[in-house]
């Protein structure tokens, strides 16, 4: 783990910098105390990254689950009763892991996983320009495209760029995006600087023109709404008391199990498709296990609800963050979890000096590598069946969410793969009394009609080649179909000869020599 250090220690920090605010913001959308979002952050960091197999993802509190927090919160009598929830949302996803249920993240079509990834980065532009210009209107991380005061994340776009720019947030972050863009093409290839990571160059830029706006120019200087807000505790008892224990005194009640069920699904649905795009993007093009992934991520949980922290999930925006930034393997997650945790111990007065606008920067930058306009050109190479998946996905995750999006991609990449199975699969030829099936690929229950037609175009008297050479399966749906026409060719005369591997393997099914089969 420790192999790719050289790589992981700057990633670390670039993505503790950008976990922070989120934290934070998903924390408050969340309705939970503040610090709470920061102790899932650092358990996903620590906890979840030393347990999962994952070299690249990262987790912590995540924006898709604020609603179901938000709610879960308001309707259980305590915010402890809400920890034993993530608990036992927590053991249930090791029962998910133990029923190998990981498996189903497999299935997700390619174009819809990088449509998902796309559209994560334009939304993070979209969100972040705000916060870029000092119009912080959204909580941190937020994805959904309707906003709480019945708003948008367009129109919130266009009120913070017409209407609401504040100066000196404006200045920070046009120079940090700037900087960022110009850091890519100029970075050293060789020497000290090449390990020097961008993102925290812009944070310390932004912390030291905030200092000299209120030295030189402070009607420049932002104000405390603009720059992290990290708790801060009165020593050591009090950091301490920060922490909280969950209340299991509701163990028996309906509503408690439902929250932790409701939990455990869209936490483990999040996770998995997160950790498939991780793999995705990975320049090793590494593949995680699916099913440890859920027993990470329960134990994760398990640990976050014990000492009061919000659910956890592996999230796209640091797991991307952790791959642009270099990470090798695993050891960027869980050391970024370790700075989470000496920082708001140590040092949360320095934090809370980091100007939103400087993190934006590093948003901003991260989603415009995810959604590249090379990535668009390529997957319309691929030709309808990839490009419209792909394009649905990325209008669907804009104008809702991110997990309705996905089941919108998802719907509509079936829709594909079920039509290039109903492309034709047999070809038939006939030359006066010789006959040609061939089935140019597997025959499933699909088929039966396709091959149906084509046998009802043998004429009697006929010499018919049935051609299975080039398919691996028939199922018996259409073995069935084929022992009809076989005994029902004798009494019209028609000599059946069957080829191929599969003929030979279904020979007991298939092989019928009183009505004149034969293998070739």
């Amino acid at each position: 783990m420790l192999a790719g250090w050289r790589a992981d220690l700057p990633a670390s920090i670039v993505v503790s910098l950008v976990a922070l605010p989120l934290c934070l913001g998903v924390a408050l959308a969340s309705g939970a105390p503040l610090f709470s979002g920061l102790i899932a952050g650092i358990v996903g960091g620590i906890v979840v990254g030393l347990l999962s197999r994952s070299p690249l993802s990262v987790s912590g509190p995540a924006a898709g689950l604020t609603v179901i927090v938000f709610d879960a919160i308001q309707s259980l009598p305590s915010y402890q009763v809400f920890l034993a929830a993530v608990v036992l949302a927590g053991v249930l996803q090791i029962a998910f892991s133990v029923s190998r249920a990981g498996v189903l993240s497999e299935f997700v079509p390619s174009s819809v996983i990088t449509g998902m990834l796309a559209a994560i980065g334009l939304i993070l532009i979209l969100k972040q320009v705000p916060f870029a210009f000092g119009y912080e209107k959204e909580f941190e991380g937020s994805e959904n495209f309707i906003e709480a005061d019945g708003g948008n994340t367009l129109s919130s776009l266009w009120v913070g760029l017409m209407d609401r720019v504040t100066p000196g947030a404006a200045i920070i972050g046009i120079a940090c995006i700037v900087f960022l863009f110009a850091w890519d093409k100029l970075k050293p290839k060789q020497g000290p600087l090449k390990l020097l990571p961008g993102p925290l160059v812009v944070v310390l830029l932004g912390v030291t023109a905030n200092a000299l706006f209120a030295a030189l120019a402070p009607s420049l200087a932002l104000e405390a709404k603009h720059l992290v807000q990290v708790p801060i505790a009165q020593g050591f008892d009090g950091f301490v008391g920060l922490f909280t224990l969950p209340d299991f005194s509701q163990i028996g009640s309906a509503v408690l199990w439902t929250t932790a069920a409701t939990l455990a699904i869209v936490a483990s649905l999040e996770s998995l498709l997160s950790v498939k795009a991780v793999d995705e993007i990975d320049p090793r093009r590494r593949s995680t296990d699916k099913n440890w992934e859920l027993l990470a991520q329960g134990s994760g949980n398990i640990v976050s609800g014990m000492i009061g922290g919000l659910p956890v999930t592996s999230v796209i925006v640091r797991s991307s963050a952790n791959v642009m930034a270099g990470a090798e393997t695993k050891a960027s997650a869980v050391m970024h979890g370790v700075w989470l945790l000496l920082s708001v111990a140590l040092i949360p007065a320095v934090l809370n000096l980091i100007p939103l606008a400087a993190l934006a920067a590093v948003l901003i930058h991260t989603g415009y590598k995810l959604a590249n306009p090379a990535l668009f050109i390529e997957r319309f190479r691929q030709g309808f069946t990839q490009f419209i998946p792909f394009v649905v996905t990325v209008v669907a995750i804009l104008f809702t969410d991110l997990l309705i999006g996905i089941v919108i991609g998802l719907a509509v990449g079936f829709v594909f793969v079920v039509a290039r199975n109903f492309r034709p699969a047999i070809t038939f030829a006939v030359d006066g009394e010789d006959c040609l099936l061939r089935a140019r690929r597997n025959l499933y229950f699909i088929h039966k009609y396709e091959l149906q037609q084509a046998l009802n175009k043998v004429p009697d008297g006929a010499v018919l080649v049935i051609d299975l050479s080039s398919t691996n399966y028939v199922d018996l749906d259409n073995v069935d179909i084929i022992n009809a026409f076989i005994k029902g060719a004798a009494f019209r005369n028609i000599d059946v000869h069957v080829r191929g591997d599969v003929a030979e393997r279904t020979a007991p099914m298939i092989n019928a020599p009183s009505y004149g089969v034969r293998f070739a």
